[in-house]
């Protein structure tokens, strides 16, 4: 392989496709992480799915594991000490530049594009297509649990890329960034059950509703390209030029959000982390149901 194949990598896009991958797959400094992840009413165990059949060489990044154990909302955001020890414990290092994919195309691995992101790791892109589009172009897989050599891996913490609820809250009075909610337009006007149950349905007053299947092709495994996304904000009455925050239900969809914002320019945008789910299980939050 070229030198300048792993020299080029900091120049690496938030996407790389199959091909990229193919050619880079065996370098020491390219980490590949399966981040799988499923709603509890689909009744998956994505760290078993993993271990039946996965790209060669990936480690299993367990979203729920790396995560606040002490909160009471799922998958929250760890601290940056925890979020260490966690990523040095698969192999990886400051030094290594990471490719996140998932079972479903592009769905849960832009949160751990983003949660890396967060942590102040810039050198990570989202596998466009995941594994499904790996399949479809026949790649060799392998299964069982791969050997790793733990590494040190120090985190910081960016607080610009996260909003909690007080941010939220604070926002509905400013306006000054734009809420966006990436569930469907069913759970977004209150129409649809929540699939958590015990939450009110609605959403967040003054948030703009642009659900993320829009985002993705027709077989539902890539993101569109930034041309189509511009459109598609757009016509959702988005302003890419302003402030943005992404919501769903528990801050999994929001970040392939944040991922397509990030594809056509808007580098800036945050995650609302504790999402419908921290925000409807409070009683006195402000709820809208209105399309």
């Amino acid at each position: 392989m070229p030198k300048n194949h792993i020299e080029n990598l900091d120049s690496t896009g938030p996407l790389v496709n199959i091909p990229w991958l193919s050619e880079r797959i065996t370098e020491p400094n390219i980490k590949v992480l399966d981040c799988s992840w499923y709603l509890p009413n689909q009744k998956r165990d994505p760290q078993k799915e993993f271990l039946n059949s996965h790209i060669p060489g990936a480690r299993f990044f367990d979203i729920e594991l790396i995560s606040d154990q002490s909160s009471n909302f799922p998958h929250m955001l760890p601290n940056h000490q925890d979020f260490s020890s966690a990523v040095g414990k698969l192999g990886i290092s400051n030094d290594d530049f990471i490719v996140v994919y998932d079972c479903a195309g592009v769905f849960s691995s832009p949160r751990v594009w983003w949660m890396f992101r967060v942590f102040g790791h810039n050198r990570i892109s989202v596998l466009q297509g995941g594994l499904p589009k790996w399949r479809l172009d026949k790649k060799k897989l392998e299964s069982g649990q791969p050997s790793i050599t733990p590494k040190k891996f120090l985190a910081t913490f960016n607080h610009e890329l996260v909003r909690n609820q007080n941010n939220v809250l604070e926002n509905i009075e400013s306006s000054h960034e734009q809420l966006v909610d990436a569930r469907s337009i069913g759970r977004f006007c209150g129409k649809e059950p929540e699939p958590r149950q015990g939450l009110r349905n609605g959403h967040v007053p003054g948030s703009i509703n642009l659900p993320y299947t829009k985002l993705l092709d027709q077989k539902g495994i890539e993101l569109l390209d930034p041309n189509q996304i511009r459109k598609i904000t757009k016509a959702a009455g988005i302003e890419l030029n302003l402030p943005i925050i992404s919501t769903c239900g528990s801050g999994i969809s929001a970040a392939l959000l944040t991922l397509a914002f990030y594809t056509v320019g808007h580098t800036s945008s945050s995650i609302y982390d504790g999402s419908w789910t921290e925000w409807a299980s409070s009683q006195t939050n402000p709820v809208a149901t209105e399309s």
